[in-house]
């Protein structure tokens, strides 16, 4: 039987749009030959749920605001490519709405997240 830990919503959707993203990534590569932001996009949309595992595991309150904060800008960095590469029409404008609309749930999560921990850090 194969281990699962308990339900997380910002990981597992966090997951889930790494997954995504890197399958697109890989298809601009291959498709488009574009190779110069899609790895950029790659890094950093993956690196978004790397970060938040690492937080979920945080060795302190203070550790798990870093990781969540590192993720948070990674995501504002993916956001941003997401941008560039719809404005240059490599992604299509479905494209680009679906992934920013997924990205900017991520931002909001993580906001939520921040304050919170933030204001039980402070009391």
């Amino acid at each position: 039987m194969m281990y699962q830990e308990k339900e997380n919503p910002l990981r597992d959707k966090s997951y889930a749009f790494a997954l995504l993203m890197l399958k697109k990534c890989i298809n601009l590569q291959k498709e488009s030959k574009e190779y110069v932001i899609s790895k950029q996009l790659m890094r950093s949309a993956t690196s978004i749920g790397a970060n938040i595992e690492e937080a979920i595991r945080g060795q302190s309150g203070k550790d798990f605001i870093h990781k969540v904060s590192i993720s948070y800008k990674e995501a504002r960095e993916t956001h941003y490519w997401i941008r560039l590469l719809g404005d240059a029409e490599i992604l299509s404008q479905d494209e680009t709405n679906e992934y920013l609309e997924k990205v900017e749930e991520l931002l909001r999560i993580m906001t939520s997240i921040q304050k919170t921990m933030k204001t039980k850090l402070n009391n």
